[in-house]
């Protein structure tokens, strides 16, 4: 595979305990595993071994009839959901957590399209199971399919779960970002005229805006639906302790264990597609020994040059002059309703005919704004 062009991440040196290598089948000993076959059995071999995941993390499959899944009814699809969802419970630890990143299921075309929000869906599920949910983390994302009867999807959710207890692991200082005024400072207090933030940035919030992998994106592979490695990378870093167990149900091409490997954290992961874990296993060489072309986590989106052609509007959707250019928008509608005579151009930003008067500054740039 042709390597995609990006940045570079140097090789991290793991813990002496924990060999470069990647195991086929469960091994307390190994870096990393990636199990062909069924996610329940790759969970059965864990439990067998009496190991614990201190993360569980995946985007299963949302049941819409991509290439790895087949589709059945919504009711059946969460029966497999809780099904997997009871065989990770085996396996995580009393502090560990539980990520479920989902998008929607859709039934119907056209105007008859249903969405169905499956962190709404399974919810319910992870409830009965009495767990508690700390956050419903928003992914928002700028590209994708575009709609034509309804509002255009930009976001997925990632519902992030704990055992019932107040001793999870959370470590928020790997994940901060920066702030918006890192320059503010107390003004009353002890601290007064000191900086009021953290040296080390901010909290990112539940809502997190990093690009879906597209076609240009630096990580893009064959598979269609790509987990971001910056976006398992923050779950990851705050959700766990180096040398801890992560496990990806559904590793596709194995972007968890991508950022396992960048910060010295084990992983397992099934799939049924021997295409993807060959990938996954190529990534995961890159990322132990370089170079491994991946988004860096706390990038800002990319904003268009406003000077290049692409960004300006066509002269063709120009509209043409109108009186009523100057107008602010409820000027605008003022003017229509009163239906000015012949010559009362006053609306328009101009002096009545035959005063001799031009159009006030502040009206003519008002319209222009």
């Amino acid at each position: 595979m042709t390597p995609n062009k990006g940045p570079r991440r140097q090789p991290p040196l793991l813990p002496a305990a924990l060999p470069r290598e990647i195991a086929t089948h469960y091994e307390d000993g190994a870096s990393v595993t990636l199990y062909q076959g069924d996610r329940l059995d790759l969970l059965r071999e864990i439990a067998s071994r009496n190991a614990q995941a201190g993360l569980i993390v995946t985007s299963p499959p949302y049941n819409t009839g991509k290439e790895y899944e087949t589709p059945t009814s919504l009711n059946e699809y969460v029966n497999q959901q809780t099904e997997t969802i009871r065989a990770c419970l085996e396996i995580l630890s009393p502090t560990g957590s539980i990520c479920w990143q989902v998008g929607h299921y859709i039934e119907g075309k056209g105007r008859d399209k249903e969405a169905f929000p499956l962190d709404l869906v399974l919810y319910p599920v992870f409830k009965r199971f009495g767990l508690k949910l700390r956050n419903r983390i928003v992914w928002h994302f700028g590209h994708g399919l575009h709609e034509t009867y309804r509002l255009t999807g930009r976001h997925e959710t990632i519902l992030w779960f704990t055992q019932d207890t107040s001793d999870y692991t959370f470590n928020l200082d790997p994940i901060r970002v920066p702030q918006k005024y890192p320059g503010k400072r107390a003004f009353r207090g002890p601290a007064k005229g000191q900086p009021s933030g953290n040296p080390m940035g901010k909290n990112p919030t539940d809502v997190w805006e990093i690009p879906n992998v597209k076609a240009n994106h630096v990580e893009k592979t064959q598979h269609p639906c790509q987990f971001p490695v910056a976006l398992v990378e923050r779950l990851v870093l705050a959700l766990t302790n180096e040398g801890d167990l992560v496990v990806d149900p559904y590793i596709g091409v194995g972007s968890t264990a991508v950022a396992c490997a960048l910060h010295n954290r084990r992983c397992a992961g099934a799939d049924t597609e021997p295409r993807y874990l060959e990938t996954a296993r190529q990534r995961i060489r890159q990322a132990w020994n370089g170079p491994l072309r991946v988004r860096p986590m706390n990038k800002p989106v990319y904003q268009p040059d406003t000077r290049s052609a692409v960004a300006r509007v066509p002269e063709e959707w120009v509209p043409p002059p109108s009186v009523y250019a100057p107008c602010e928008p409820m000027m605008r509608r003022l003017c229509e309703e009163s239906a000015p005579s012949e010559g009362d151009d006053e609306c328009a930003g101009s002096a009545p005919s035959g005063s001799g008067q031009q159009p006030s500054q502040s009206a003519t740039q008002r319209g222009r704004a």
